[in-house]
């Protein structure tokens, strides 16, 4: 089960939070939390709960009560629906500062599983929805954020209705270093916590044919495959390859 722990103190210095709470947490910046003042950060701070996940173990499932927000601070997640037909297909994947659980439904729509340890901050939904009433910037800021995600979604339903597999998997590879880009990583090595079978799901391809692909783009110098990741040798290549 995740751990969680409450309380001013709660925070430990990990995954860019620091024991100063929420007015010095280094997520803040990349987050929806930047709209807040340092006030207004410690009323938000009175209502969160710091969670720790290790790999492979679930924040919430599909079809559970949706019960608490959480913002991301450390890891990844995957997002994954259960089709009728028993197969899975994985929505997403949740890097630092996304929120989760702003769905208008009752239930979950999504299974988030974290990829890697992981850190949150839950806020119960309640709690929540009342403090964006009171603080409408807060609310532009998530408003602003689901935006973004929607572009993310309709960029996905163009990918997956018409590109082959190297386009797919070049535009990901562009996608996910673009969003590393929007919290500050830049680093020409792009860390992969999914894995193989993730980005297939993902996609809508099969592991062998993403295997494939990567390993054509690696054989060609696009990329070059180290562990945990991709370096990415020729951006220009891969974003007209992209589209």
């Amino acid at each position: 089960m995740p751990s969680e722990t409450c309380g001013p103190e709660r925070h430990p210095c990990r995954h860019g939070r620091t024991e100063g709470g929420c007015a010095h947490c280094q997520v803040r910046l990349v987050s929806v939390c930047s709209a807040l003042t340092p006030e207004e950060l410690n009323e938000l701070e009175l209502l969160s709960r710091h969670v720790v996940l290790d790999a492979r173990q679930t924040l919430f499932s599909q079809g559970e009560e949706t019960t608490a927000v959480y913002n991301v601070t450390g890891g990844a997640l995957r997002l994954s629906r259960l089709l009728p037909d028993g197969r899975r297909h994985v929505m997403g994947f949740a890097l630092v500062g996304d929120f989760l659980g702003l769905v208008l439904t009752e239930r979950q729509t999504v299974t988030a599983e974290a990829l890697s340890p992981v850190t949150v901050c839950r806020f119960d939904r309640r709690a929540f929805q009342d403090l964006m009433v009171r603080k409408p910037h807060l609310l532009q800021r998530l408003h602003e954020r689901a935006g973004y995600e929607l572009g993310l979604a309709q960029e996905l339903m163009l990918l997956l209705a018409r590109r082959g597999a190297e386009e797919k998997v070049a535009s990901f590879l562009v996608a996910l270093r673009g969003r590393y880009a929007r919290i500050g990583l830049t680093s020409v090595t792009l860390e992969l916590p999914m894995g193989r079978q993730d980005i297939a799901d993902h996609l809508g391809l099969t592991i062998e044919t993403v295997s494939r692909t990567l390993t054509r783009l690696d054989r060609e110098k696009l990329i070059l495959i180290v562990p945990g990741g991709v370096r990415l040798l020729d951006m220009p290549r891969l974003e007209r390859l992209s589209g």
